[in-house]
């Protein structure tokens, strides 16, 4: 047939021949890929640590493992999901002894660095002597931390509740609200994310993460978003809405708003300026308590010690997790004494919340912040960072938004800057090309488009420089 008739520059070679060619050319190709990746990753900023040798399983073998013990539901960062058998302090290494800029820090959780020396230590000292006396004895550790936790917060809350995570935290913190002020409404934001329990997933206001259970007395404002939102920076506007929400779709009375003053999981949302602010008064007329989720934003992360102070406001309850510990599961809810007592009037109790080993890294954690200076290294590599990544968004088109504050940052991706066209599939190249160049980043938001920037606090300028870099070449490759 005509459509044949052109000869091929093949036609004549061999099979076997020409397969080998093939073969040397991919080969090649990916040589002169490696050796690139080799060159600019000599660049990463000098560290003194090197992981002993690792003696155990492979990649594979554990992924094999994974795929038959454990659910489906756990998916993995990365086309070749990464062995991760080391860490100290901003860096990880994988099975090979290779190092990688850690700038996700396991989700905006390691705060103080891997492995920090400071906390690793008194957390081996306690769990030498004892792990888990129950809170039913005595133990200086968990009073020891409540006393230091509340001295970080303003106002009358000074009351603490240990929980295990960020989910358990909210899940209590709106049952506190519901039984303070007798009424059930709960008001969220849209896109928000507080956690996968049943409230919590009620209070969730992003459906990838709801699953097909009931979820009731929950009500989702819109999110006060200055990139996709309606009334882009206007908070007023926002608030507004919030007022009407309130009025039109409850009895005129809540339990509580629950917000975080930067969205995390929803793509390093910061909310409008004024916003929080205005809505404060709005759910105080309502009845309701004002709840801050800091479970991604708190101890030091923005640059201030909490996200909402940043807003001008003093919430009656807060919740935190993930960097409270370093790593340790733990989290907790903060409140005033008044509303503390509703919990007297039941038995509460949480077996694991306040562990005596739990609660000795929490402290560390505190202590290991002040003494280096995390939280004014936040704000100073996080705001050079995001001069370089706004730099970054006049060379390539594909940069939509770069937003958050200190080192809680989101880079949003577009194919169309107009029309703001989630760069969904793009994302997920980039960040394999900047793991073959030795850096580590998280993404999020509705559309799964946006890098999530959230490394451990010890970040330096250095750091800082290497991951633009590596994110800048990796773009220019597209």
């Amino acid at each position: 047939m005509q459509r044949f008739a052109a000869k091929s520059r093949f036609q004549n070679i061999p099979i076997s021949l020409w397969r080998r060619r093939r073969r040397c050319m991919i080969s090649s190709t990916s040589e002169t890929a490696t050796a690139a990746s080799d060159e600019f990753t000599a660049r990463l900023p000098p560290f003194e640590y090197i992981p002993p040798p690792y003696t155990g399983p492979s990649a594979d073998v554990i992924l094999t493992k994974r795929k038959e013990f454990l659910s489906s539901s756990m998916s993995c960062l990365y086309k070749k999901p990464l062995n991760i058998v080391d860490g100290k302090m901003q860096y990880l290494f994988d099975e090979s002894g290779r190092r990688y800029l850690d700038a996700f820090a396991g989700i905006a959780v390691v705060n103080c660095g891997h492995c920090h020396p400071d906390v690793v230590k008194p957390v081996i000292d306690q769990i030498k002597r004892l792990q888990h006396p129950t809170t039913l004895y005595l133990n200086h550790a968990i009073t020891d931390f409540s006393e230091a936790l509340a001295s970080k917060l303003p106002g009358d809350l000074k009351v603490v509740f240990f929980t295990n995570s960020g989910t358990e935290a909210n899940e209590l913190a709106l049952m506190i609200a519901k039984l303070y002020t007798g009424c059930q409404d709960i008001v969220s934001i849209r896109n928000g994310y507080h956690g996968n329990a049943a409230g919590t997933m009620g209070a969730t206001g992003q459906s990838m993460w709801k699953f097909n259970v009931v979820q009731t007395g929950t009500h989702h404002t819109l999110n006060a978003d200055p990139y996709r939102g309606v009334f882009g920076s206007d908070g007023e506007k926002y608030a507004r809405e919030l007022h009407d929400l309130i009025q039109y779709g409850t009895t005129g009375n809540i339990a509580g708003f629950v917000f975080e003053a930067i969205q995390g999981v929803g793509g390093i949302v910061e909310l409008a300026p004024g916003y929080l602010s205005a809505a404060y008064d709005i759910v105080k007329k309502a009845g309701g308590l004002f709840i801050a989720d800091e479970v991604q934003s708190g101890f030091a992360r923005t640059g201030d010690f909490w996200g909402f102070e940043a807003h001008n406001v003093v919430p009656d309850i807060v919740t935190m997790a993930k960097g409270i510990g370093n790593g340790f599961p733990l989290g907790a809810v903060v409140t005033t004494p008044e509303i503390a007592r509703v919990l007297t009037r039941r038995c509460y109790f949480n077996t694991f919340g306040g562990n005596a080993v739990a609660t000795t890294a929490g402290l560390a954690v505190l202590n290991v912040i002040e003494k280096d200076k995390l939280q004014q290294n936040a704000s100073l590599v996080g705001t050079y960072l995001k001069v370089k990544f706004n730099q970054l968004k006049e060379k390539h088109e594909i940069i939509g938004d770069v937003r958050g504050r200190g080192l809680m940052l989101g880079v949003e991706l577009v194919s169309d800057r107009k029309l703001k066209t989630p760069a969904t599939a793009e994302i997920l190249h980039i960040m394999d090309q900047m793991k073959e160049l030795g850096v580590l980043v998280g993404k999020g938001g509705y559309y799964g488009n946006v890098f999530r920037i959230t490394p451990p606090l010890c970040f330096t300028k250095d750091d800082a420089d290497y991951l633009v870099e590596a994110m800048d070449y990796s773009m220019s490759k597209m």
